[in-house]
């Protein structure tokens, strides 16, 4: 029996059932991105997912591992994160010193998905523990152990970034990103993104439709005063509201233009644009 199935066995059903994607998320395909995913699935292929905030990189993870019917350990990065947060650290309870696997090394063992959310985030001499991930070793030393963790043979790695936030001091290295194929992701064209408010949120259709303009030109302000755009989860959270009775100008300011700039002249610019549709 492999290393790899050996350490599986360490983990119940119950273990693994907790992972379990067990309800459809909704997600409305925009090209050939479930295509290309399933093919990397098949292989084991590490993939990274680069797109702006809020289109919906993570609802595509999770729609993927339910319709795989693979296990989902997500992990969302931050600039604090060491690599013992990820593989694992020896804690003390009631019973003495034990070791307790981080995330990563819990997904290799039983053979989930991982998935690094926001991955830039993360310090890079943490995120060079996953290198020996995604070659042909497919291994996690556990320096602290004195152990070599064999990939589960359904085991992946992915992760996300934005792009747009990249920057000298914040991007990944070539030897990080050359061990990934990447799949662009972006805001659907307006028809699709007005489908997924009116799904979402079950507004109308001329309502959803509004709501996708005025995202629209907000995006056409990127870079000439906004850092990031108005995305598709910003819309949704303004159909919701807007679904609960409250009137849509005031739930477009809370949702689409309060969070995403404190600029008075940018304020009201954004706020002519809702009065335009609404």
């Amino acid at each position: 029996m492999s290393k790899a199935a050996t350490s599986a066995k360490t983990h119940d059903a119950s273990d693994i059932a907790q992972y379990l994607v067990t309800q459809e998320p909704y997600y409305r395909p925009v090209s050939n991105e479930v295509q290309l995913y399933e093919a990397a699935y098949s292989a084991r292929m590490p993939v990274m997912l680069k797109g702006p905030t809020g289109c919906g990189k993570s609802r595509f993870v999770e729609h993927m591992a339910w319709k795989l019917k693979k296990p989902l350990i997500t992990v969302a990065c931050n600039e604090d994160m060491t690599a013992s947060d990820l593989v694992g650290r020896y804690l003390l309870d009631a019973s003495g010193t034990k070791w307790h696997d981080g995330p990563l090394t819990v997904a290799a063992r039983i053979g989930a998905i991982c998935y690094l959310d926001e991955v830039v985030e993360a310090r890079q001499d943490t995120t060079v523990v996953i290198h020996p991930l995604t070659d042909h070793r497919r291994q996690l030393p556990i320096d602290k152990k004195g152990e070599m963790v064999n990939c589960h043979p359904d085991f992946q790695l992915v992760i996300s970034y934005n792009p747009g936030y990249q920057s000298l001091m914040k991007d990944l290295k070539q030897s990080t990103k050359q061990r990934f194929g990447a799949i662009d992701f972006d805001y659907p064209e307006a028809g699709v993104e007005a489908e997924i408010v009116m799904h979402e949120t079950k507004v109308d259709k001329a309502t959803a439709e509004k709501l996708v303009q005025i995202a629209h030109r907000a995006r056409n302000l990127k870079g000439h005063g906004l850092d990031e755009g108005i995305s598709t989860r910003l819309l949704a959270y303004a159909g919701q509201l807007i679904a609960r009775g409250i009137d849509p100008r005031a739930a477009c300011q809370m949702t689409l233009v309060r969070p995403i700039t404190d600029d008075p002249d940018m304020r009201e610019t954004l706020d002519a644009a809702v009065n335009t549709y609404f």
